[in-house]
């Protein structure tokens, strides 16, 4: 059976995004934090991990940035899963009887007008669904939870409100990592990381590569390199695979004017709503 770890407490919103990419029976494996998750598909206790990499309200989840640098895992995958937010509490709670609300920050925050319209304080907690089981075993009767759907059914608590989020275009994109590469099928998407000497121009030299070739470009995110201030890392996902000649002669050209550069993955392009992932540039 395939092993997929995940970030948070069953009946999260990375779980959902397990199954739904490689459908059952597959065994997801809870992980408190990130730095677990990577670690367990490094160590073999887990065939793959399912990474959240940037939602289309909050951004960038930086921390994964910086644990693909640190891990030697390939990115065989990629996951978009539409993200729902439900009010969920104890069997027989009432909307009049809450008075707090729970859940991981941006959760929350994802749902700030309708917090502030009812005036309920907000607590944080360290997972979605872990703030569902929180509840449960806390026993409180005025305290509500933002989870996904399928937590309350994890947890035996019921939904009080659905669709409470702010924003409902709110979808988050996952990468599957693994610790052996695959040669995928189209379409095609790539993820890299490179640096480059600070000269002018280095930066719309290296995209050049791309632009020449006609390769549309999804992502580009930036992060400092550790011990060396204002000089950076760039995280690039382009339409390609590393396996095509395009792709491949973009690459080699690009290699010429990079002073690093890692290639983490070719791999299946997601689709949502019918469409494939990303605008292009």
């Amino acid at each position: 059976m395939i092993r997929v770890a995940f970030q948070g407490e069953p009946g999260a919103n990375s779980e959902a995004a397990a199954l739904k990419h490689f459908g059952e029976p597959v065994e997801t494996i809870p992980c408190e934090n990130f730095d677990v998750m990577f670690e367990r598909v490094t160590r073999g206790a887990a065939d793959y991990s399912m990474t959240p990499i940037e939602n289309t309200l909050a951004g960038s989840i930086i921390p994964n940035f910086d644990l693909l640098a640190r891990h030697n895992l390939h990115v065989v995958g990629e996951e978009i899963l539409h993200i729902e937010h439900f009010l969920i509490a104890a069997p027989g709670i009432k909307l009049t009887d809450i008075r707090t609300v729970i859940s991981q920050p941006p959760a929350l925050a994802q749902c700030e007008h309708y917090l502030r319209a009812r005036g309920w304080e907000r607590e944080a907690a360290y997972d979605t669904a872990g703030s569902v089981k929180l509840l449960k075993a806390s026993g409180r009767r005025d305290a509500a939870a933002i989870a996904p759907r399928r937590a309350a059914d994890v947890y035996g608590m019921e939904i009080l409100e659905s669709n409470i989020e702010d924003n409902a275009e709110n979808y988050t994109r996952f990468l599957v990592l693994a610790r052996e590469p695959i040669e995928p099928k189209p379409p095609y998407k790539t993820s890299i990381v490179f640096t480059l000497k600070n000269t002018p121009g280095a930066l719309f030299k290296a995209l050049s590569v791309f632009a020449l070739r006609d390769i549309d470009l999804t992502k580009i995110e930036s992060r400092p390199i550790p011990g060396s201030p204002w000089e950076y890392s760039f995280y690039l996902d382009f339409c390609e695979s590393v396996y095509q000649e395009r792709g491949r002669r973009a690459l080699d050209h690009l290699g010429e004017i990079t002073t690093t550069l890692r290639v983490f993955g070719s791999y299946p392009r997601a689709t949502w709503n019918g469409k494939n992932d990303g605008m292009g540039a």
